[in-house]
């Protein structure tokens, strides 16, 4: 049985999941923008992916006996200075989902939660994959970001990113 404080806490964490997927979005319409089609695709895969983290949280409520309550949330932002800006953005947020799952696996803990704690598992493996895809991708912006061939290089290399659900669970 979830307590009211780790119910509210499951809730809000599936609603910043649900703002997440906005601000992926705002930042492949920046790159669209730019007229950089596979940055863009793979924001709106990254979309894509926390939609499917953001129901795992509502499904995982509605299984546990519980409502989930959608709220609505601020405009993400819409204004980069550059790729490289969007990806330091992306993983700024990164950084904030991991200390919201981590305060999750603290409360759950600290509650003795165990279904909880097991649910969340996945989340803490999935953030550390989460970190690394953005660092990585930083880095490699970082050492070509006057090098237009090889930034159009690493467009078309993101542009073939998909979205397999299977994958994810």
């Amino acid at each position: 049985m979830l307590s009211e404080k780790l119910h509210t806490a499951l809730n809000e964490q599936m609603n910043f999941e649900f703002y997440s997927a906005h601000a992926y979005m705002a930042m492949a319409a920046y790159c669209t923008d730019q007229d950089y089609d596979g940055f863009a695709n793979f924001f709106l895969v990254q979309a894509e992916e926390e939609r499917f983290h953001a129901m795992k949280f509502y499904n995982f409520l509605s299984d546990m006996g519980y409502r989930a309550t959608i709220q609505g949330f601020e405009s993400p932002g819409n204004h980069f200075e550059s790729i490289l800006d969007a990806f330091k953005t992306a993983l700024s947020h990164e950084k904030e989902v991991t200390r919201r799952i981590y305060n999750l696996s603290d409360i759950a803990l600290d509650e003795r939660e165990h279904a909880t704690m097991a649910f969340l598992k996945w989340f803490i493996d999935e953030q550390v994959e989460e970190e690394s895809t953005f660092d990585t991708l930083i880095r490699k912006i970082e050492r070509i970001e006057n090098d237009s061939n090889a930034i159009f290089m690493l467009d078309a290399e993101l542009a073939t990113r998909t979205f397999t659900p299977d994958a994810e669970a």
